[in-house]
């Protein structure tokens, strides 16, 4: 039986050589289009994101003020980046934005929300002066990732062919805010996430703890850290802005983003 089909399909391809012919033509196309689009979707760029040593650490100020009886305060975070391209396709860095979670401690939506979520600090600030150390009689400048130095003529190269790395400061300052709306302290460090976004739309993540200092530490990275806003405003810090008070960092708050 199964001698008789063999012949017959045999016979069959050899009566309609030309119809064969046509449908392995049409069958070695679909291949190499499928084959194409997978090769394709294999070609992205993935960016690894790391840390470096330097300036990379959080500081939670007051302002001086107050709203509904909390002090007013605000958050800055400076990270000392490399960025490499271990992917399959070279890609450029489009933005750079931080998450990280409430310090809350009642049970709550906002809880739910900001301390089991991330709550995320989507634009950088302007750096009013350069990230620098004092190393004996010199001066280490840092460069930035995306913003441009005032100091360094040639900005940092943010296109990253494959197996290429960038290494750049990114600065955050989070305005106006109140009650437990900043970074969560633990063992004088907190927890934020880092999300790069490249040229494609494509996202880039990684999750660092950071040390959570004091203002005068970030001055000494920065005469200018933490006044972005106040610069802008026109406003006056106070001498030694000190943390949020523990007592009302701790509470349940609607703590919003002003």
């Amino acid at each position: 039986m199964l001698q008789q089909i063999f012949i017959a399909v045999a016979k069959w391809f050899n009566d309609n050589q030309g119809v064969t012919s046509v449908l392995i033509f049409g069958a070695t196309l679909l291949v190499a289009w499928v084959t194409g689009i997978f090769s394709a979707l294999r070609r992205r760029p993935k960016f690894k994101i790391n840390t470096i040593d330097g300036p990379t650490f959080c500081c939670t100020f007051t302002t001086g003020k107050q709203h509904n009886g909390y002090d007013v305060h605000r958050t800055g975070i400076a990270l000392y980046l490399s960025v490499s391209n271990v992917g399959s396709a070279p890609s450029s860095i489009e933005d750079v934005c931080i998450g990280y979670h409430w310090h809350l401690n009642r049970v709550s939506l906002l809880w739910l929300r900001y301390k089991i979520g991330w709550y995320w600090l989507q634009r950088q600030a302007i750096s009013l002066t350069d990230f620098q150390v004092q190393i004996g009689d010199q001066v280490k400048v840092f460069p930035f990732l995306i913003q441009r130095s005032s100091i360094m003529p040639i900005p940092e190269d943010t296109f990253l062919e494959i197996g290429k790395s960038a290494k750049g400061v990114v600065y955050f300052e989070q305005e106006d805010s109140w009650g437990g709306c900043f970074p969560s302290p633990a063992v004088g460090s907190v927890r934020i996430k880092v999300k790069i976004t490249d040229v494609f739309g494509g996202h880039h993540t990684a999750k660092f703890r950071i040390p959570f200092v004091d203002f005068a530490y970030g001055l000494k990275y920065n005469p200018s850290f933490g006044q972005t806003y106040a610069k802008l405003r026109g406003e006056s810090l106070p001498e030694n802005p000190a943390l949020p008070r523990s007592e009302e960092a701790t509470r349940q708050s609607s703590a919003q983003v002003e």
